[in-house]
C-alpha cells in the first residue's frame, strides 16, 4: 500500500503501527503530489488524499487526516490543525498560539481525532481513533511532532513525553490503524 502523505512523522508512525503491511512512501513510488486538504472534515480530507494518490498510482492507498479539537475554542483548530496560522509557521509557533488561547479559559479539555482510510479504487474502508486529554500549560517533551508537546494525557504526560513505542499504542493514529486493520480483516 502507498501511504498518501509527505509528512515524515506520519510516515514513521504508520510504518511502525502497520508493520505487518508493506507500505511505500510517495517518494519511493516517485509520486510528487501534495494533495490540497480543503474538505470540512478529517474523513473528507483522508478520502480525498487516498483517492487522488490511487488515481495516479493505481495501487491500494492509505491516507489519514487528524487534528486537535479544543473544547473551549469550539473544536478549533480541527481540520486546520497544521495550517491555521499559515503553512510557513512551525509546530512550536502553532503550539505557543494554542497555549496562549487556551490559557484565557478554565476548560482545557481537548481531543485528537484521526481518520485513516484505505482505498483500492472501488471502496473506502475507514478506521477512526479518538483520544481525550487536555492542553498543557507549557510545551513538554521532545519526542513527536505537531501538537504532541502540548497534548496532555490523563496520565499527566504529553504525547511528546512518551517513547515512540508507547505513543504508537495509544495515539489516535494507532487506534485508527487498529480499527482499520480489524475492518480489513472482516472485509
Amino acid at each position: 500500500m502507498i501511504v498518501a502523505t509527505n509528512n515524515k512523522g506520519k510516515i514513521r508512525e504508520l510504518k511502525s503501527i502497520l508493520e505487518q503491511f508493506e507500505l511505500y512512501t510517495l517518494k519511493e513510488k516517485a509520486i510528487d503530489i501534495d494533495v490540497v486538504e480543503d474538505e470540512n472534515t478529517f474523513l473528507g480530507n483522508a478520502k480525498k488524499k487516498a483517492k487522488q494518490i490511487y488515481e495516479v498510482s493505481k495501487e491500494a492507498t492509505i491516507a489519514d487526516d487528524s487534528g486537535l479539537c479544543i473544547d473551549c475554542l469550539d473544536g478549533f483548530p480541527g481540520v486546520l490543525t497544521h495550517r491555521f496560522l499559515g503553512e510557513d509557521k512551525t509546530d512550536s509557533e502553532r503550539n505557543d498560539y494554542l497555549i496562549n488561547e487556551v490559557n484565557k479559559h478554565d476548560n482545557r479539555k481537548a481531543k485528537v481525532v484521526c481518520n485513516l482510510v484505505y482505498y483500492n479504487g472501488n471502496e473506502f474502508i475507514v478506521g477512526e481513533g479518538i483520544i481525550e486529554g487536555k492542553i498543557s500549560k507549557e510545551k513538554r517533551g521532545k519526542n513527536g511532532f505537531g501538537f504532541d508537546e502540548i497534548f496532555l494525557l490523563p496520565n499527566g504526560k504529553t504525547l511528546a513525553e512518551l517513547s515512540s513505542e508507547e505513543k504508537n499504542t495509544i495515539s489516535a493514529r494507532a487506534l485508527a490503524a487498529k480499527d482499520l486493520i480489524r475492518k480489513l480483516k472482516d472485509h
